[in-house]
């Protein structure tokens, strides 16, 4: 069995809409430029306040892959 090393980056997404879409964010726009995502984990949740109403849900989220060597 060949051994492999995944690396792990942490990404914060955003949605006007919920915290769920902004994980899910975060997750598609990594899976454009990284291959391999194996899991994603979420770390941390909050949101930005404007004037007493949420105006965005923000997602900070670890996401791991297979590292390559070129």
């Amino acid at each position: 069995m060949t051994e492999s090393v995944y690396k792990i980056i942490e990404l914060i997404g955003t949605s006007t809409e919920s915290w769920e879409k902004a994980a899910a964010a975060a997750v598609e726009r990594a899976g454009k430029s990284l291959r391999d995502l194996r899991v994603a984990e979420v770390r941390q949740l909050d949101m930005t306040v404007s004037e007493g109403k949420v105006e965005v849900y923000r997602a900070k989220v670890r996401v791991s892959f297979k590292f390559e060597d070129d």
